[in-house]
Parts: structure tokens; sequence; C-alpha cells
């Protein structure tokens, strides 16, 4: 399983951040400690890493080509925010013929509601919303 990592960040919202800038106003600075993957998480050698600048982690990254040029055809979807970058992305994926799965427990926000309308949403139409539980049975992780 090829793990991917994306990263937020504007170098000059006004320039390269479209509406994010009219929308939110602050940003996250490229380079800062913001941007910075968590500790815990940091990428292992053979991890991609995608620096974006919208929530669609596709839109302007070259992630669609790096995935169909090693054969992946699904996706399982962490991170945060659950109803911005993670849902969007979702989203685009399936529009893409991903075939995806929203991990419900490893996606985050900033309160309840606009989380769980965001799993409710997915799983209508867009992704297979399960817990990280499910996906590592399925996966075959757990025993």
């Amino acid at each position: 399983m090829r793990i991917i990592f994306t990263r937020h960040g504007h170098e000059d919202i006004s320039k390269d951040g479209g509406m994010l800038d009219k929308w939110w106003g602050d940003y996250i600075q490229y380079g800062s400690k913001d941007w910075e993957l968590i500790k815990a998480l940091q990428p292992e050698d053979n991890d991609a890493v995608f620096d974006k600048k919208r929530y669609n982690a596709f839109h302007g990254t070259g992630l669609d080509d790096s995935l169909r040029s090693i054969g992946v055809e699904e996706l399982i979807i962490t991170g945060v925010l659950t109803n911005c970058c993670c849902e969007t992305t979702a989203r685009d994926a399936f529009v893409r013929d991903y075939r995806v799965f929203f991990v419900s427990d490893a996606t985050a926000t900033v309160n309840d509601d606009l989380h769980l309308a965001t799993l409710k949403n997915l799983a209508f139409g867009f992704a297979h919303v399960m817990s990280a539980e499910q996906v590592c049975e399925g996966l075959n992780l757990l025993r």
C-alpha cells in the first residue's frame, strides 16, 4: 500500500490562494511551523508528499497522474478538516473514478455537526465511510 501525504500552505495567498484568500483571510504560510506535518506522522523515504494550495488534493498538484502511473484505483482518506480538504478531495476522487474509503474516526474538523454532515453526505453518494478498525480489518491488518 502506498501512503501519500498532502500539505496545505501559501507563499502569498493573494497570488496563490484564489477564493481561499477572500473566504478565510489568514492562512498557513508555506514553510512555517503550522505547515509542517505532524511529527508522529512523518513520511518514510518511499512516501510521497504533495504540497497544495486548495482544499482539493488533486487541484494543481499532479496527484492524479502520480496515482494513475502506479495503477491506484482505491483511496483511503484521512486527515483534516473533514468538511473542507478531506471532503473536497473525496468527492473529486469519486468523479475521477477512484473507489473512495473515508475514515470516519481518522478525520476531524471544528465541530461534530460539520463532521457528521460530511460523513452522511459522502456515504450517500461518494465514499464508503468506515472506521479505522473496519479499514484495518478489510486490509487484514488486525488479527
